[in-house]
């Protein structure tokens, strides 16, 4: 079997705090990949909104203080060193942070970047979780259907660095259909960070449970669709509420192959065969040979959960 390395990093960001500027936390992300390309990194994955503390937990009504989170041009005078940096290691990078458009539009955005320097693709967050109605009587809460709308470019893979690069965000990587699609664009590698607090608003279960369900999560998608994925998540205590971090790289296996091994910041690296995926997608993943989307309707034509559809000769 052929062997197509490539040296991948996650990088896990332990916090980001009101108070953090974002030239500080630029200056943090620089050195991160300056270490992750000490490791052999070609490409560094860092997490969902980089760029400051998670601002969906709290509720403002001053629209221009919900707009000092959002950024208005990328690279700027501030994100630039990132770019920069990129450019002079010659590593790639993706970043997560909050887009706010030309004409007035609020996104949860991630962008690709190659190893010159140059935006290679974008995508905007389709799966929004939480709510968007005051719940004040909560100590935080998780606002993102209140402070950004749901995205508007699809499922995209973008060819950057002689790969096929899907993207995604936080909860886009709970949905099996976001993997298909990009699976079935041909990516080969699947990038997606995130902000996971340990409680969430209305979702309550055992604390090991939130770690599991976002490792079974990533290699689900791996596997059933025969792709790498590289997910990188902040950790620890962000402004008095626990992220679950857990940053990884799941292999077409459905393997774990790397994992963050702390609550900090941290790389995580691993020298990834991309050839290694062809034989899955070869054998029981050979989706030419054995999908039948003729049966799959159901999952366009319905939103939410409903009764069941006659089967002929027995429920018509």
């Amino acid at each position: 079997m052929s062997k197509r390395t490539f040296g991948l990093c996650v990088v896990q960001v332990g916090g980001i705090q009101p108070e953090d500027s974002r030239a500080e936390v630029v200056q943090r992300l620089v050195s991160l990949m300056r270490s992750a390309h000490a490791r052999g990194a070609d490409l560094v994955v860092f997490p969902e909104l980089t760029l400051t503390t998670f601002m969906s937990r709290y509720w403002f009504d001053d629209q221009e203080t919900i707009d000092s989170y959002f950024e208005t041009e990328m690279p700027s005078a501030e994100t630039a060193p990132l770019f920069e940096t990129a450019a002079e290691l010659g590593v790639g990078f993706y970043l997560g942070y909050a887009e706010l458009t030309s004409d007035g539009h609020h996104y949860n955005t991630s962008i690709l970047v190659d190893d010159t320097g140059r935006i290679t693709g974008k995508y905007r967050k389709i799966h929004l979780p939480g709510h968007s109605d005051n719940k004040s009587e909560l100590a935080y809460q998780h606002l993102e259907k209140k402070y950004f709308e749901v995205g508007d470019l699809g499922f995209g893979v973008f060819e950057s660095q002689g790969l096929k690069i899907g993207m995604a965000l936080c909860n886009d990587r709970r949905w099996p259909e976001v993997y298909r699609a990009l699976s079935l664009q041909g990516a080969e590698l699947v990038l997606l960070g995130y902000n996971t607090p340990m409680d969430v608003p209305g979702w309550q279960e055992e604390p090991h449970t939130k770690m599991e369900s976002h490792l079974l999560s990533i290699r689900a998608g791996a596997y059933q669709n025969a792709v790498w994925v590289a997910a990188a998540g902040k950790s620890n205590t962000e402004d008095g509420v626990y992220m679950i971090g857990g940053s990884a790289i799941a292999s077409p296996s459905g393997e774990i192959v790397a994992r963050a091994q702390s609550d900090e910041d941290e790389v995580v690296f691993a020298s990834i065969d991309l050839d290694y995926a062809q034989s899955f997608r070869d054998s029981v993943f050979d989706f030419s040979a054995h999908r039948r989307p003729e049966h799959y309707s159901i999952i366009i034509d319905r939103i939410g959960r409903g009764e069941p559809l006659p089967v002929p000769g027995f429920n018509s």
